[in-house]
């Protein structure tokens, strides 16, 4: 099964994907690794990236998926274009939404340095968000223990149903 974390900056993917991969003793992969060094310059000099920025990362990202059968994965994934070029011709993914407020996300921005996502792209993030219909909806309040095991409830319930259909 490949677990596919997604958000906007400061939802927790990292956090909770590698806490995910511990518990599930899976491989994780941060998305933002994938990232091609002119997307990384563009973002931190705070310039939101466009489509065609984000394909090279997108492809770089499908072929993790696409060599591994367990893995956990980061991707902010906010459109479902992104979210069906990843998923295309794989039926073996779970799709975890870290959902919180623009507030919320800003005020955990604001409190890291090491990393190259600027505090004034988070809005740019929520403006291009289409939140998924087909994922587990997390709320980012909840402990980073309390996430984990809601995203295991979710998925047994969720491969319970389809089985049942």
């Amino acid at each position: 099964m490949i677990y596919l974390i997604m958000g906007v900056s400061g939802s927790g993917k990292s956090t909770i994907g590698k806490a995910l991969s511990q518990k599930l003793d899976y491989t994780f992969y941060d998305g933002d690794d994938f990232h091609p060094p002119e997307n990384i310059d563009k973002m931190s000099q705070g310039i939101p990236l466009n489509d065609s920025d984000r394909l090279p990362w997108l492809h770089n990202i499908k072929s993790v998926i696409n060599k591994h059968k367990n893995a956990v994965i980061t991707c902010s994934a906010l459109k479902q274009s992104y979210r069906d070029l990843l998923e295309e011709n794989n039926t073996d993914i779970i799709w975890i939404y870290l959902k919180g407020s623009y507030e919320i996300f800003l005020k955990r921005l604001q409190q890291r340095s090491e990393h190259f996502m600027k505090e004034n792209m988070l809005q740019s993030q929520f403006q291009a968000l289409e939140e998924p219909n087909n994922a587990l909806i997390i709320d980012v309040n909840l402990s980073v223990e309390e996430i984990i095991q809601e995203i295991i409830n979710q998925t047994y319930a969720k491969i319970d149903s389809n089985r049942k259909q």
